[in-house]
């Protein structure tokens, strides 16, 4: 791997025998690129666009990241019978 450029941070590097790269650990702590994580790979005009994988969260699950981890049910009809 060869510095290309400082100023765009361009880097020169080499595809493996099996189609691999390695990209450098600095780059991988500041993007939070932890081994197993999926990445998307987007071909563009200019050449291809790697980003981590968003997983789009289930309707459901929303809704709970919204309300919070409240009481439970049993817990909150306790609280109307005056338990």
């Amino acid at each position: 791997m060869n510095l290309r450029n400082r100023n765009s941070e361009r880097l020169l590097m080499r595809i493996s025998e099996r189609g691999q790269i390695t990209i450098p650990k600095s780059l991988r702590e500041r993007f939070g690129l932890n081994h197993n994580l999926e990445v998307e790979v987007t071909p563009t005009e200019g050449g291809l666009l790697i980003q981590k994988r968003t997983v789009a969260m289930h309707p459901v699950e929303s809704v709970f990241a919204i309300l919070g981890q409240g009481d439970s049910t049993d817990d909150y009809i306790e609280e109307i019978r005056g338990r």
